[in-house]
């Protein structure tokens, strides 16, 4: 198999590439680009979740930034949510009498 893949590759012209290249390029890229890492684990064939993460750590401190990232955004939403239900709690009600002031 491995020498059909060189054989294709090189009659292709493209640059020298293996087969496992192929596949630490394609769990590093859907780890990074947010695939859960159960279904990576299960993809590649690893008997673990672990042995995954600790074997493309490397692709994991962009991934813990966007999820405090997106964390932030939550809190910070949901906080908003809360000040602005609590402003139209004390506010007195808007009366119309017709009266301009």
């Amino acid at each position: 198999m491995s020498r059909l893949f060189t054989r294709a590759i090189r009659e292709a012209g493209l640059p020298h590439i293996r087969m496992h290249d192929l596949r630490h390029g394609f769990a590093t890229l859907a780890l990074a680009a947010g695939v859960n890492p159960k279904v990576v684990s299960d993809i590649l064939g690893h008997a673990t979740v672990s042995f995954t993460l600790d074997t493309y750590s490397h692709a994991m401190p962009a991934l813990e930034e966007q999820a405090v990232n997106r964390l932030a955004r939550l809190v910070d939403s949901q906080t908003r949510a809360k000040d602005s239900f609590a402003i139209r709690l004390h506010e007195p009600p808007k009366l119309d009498h017709g009266v301009e002031p």
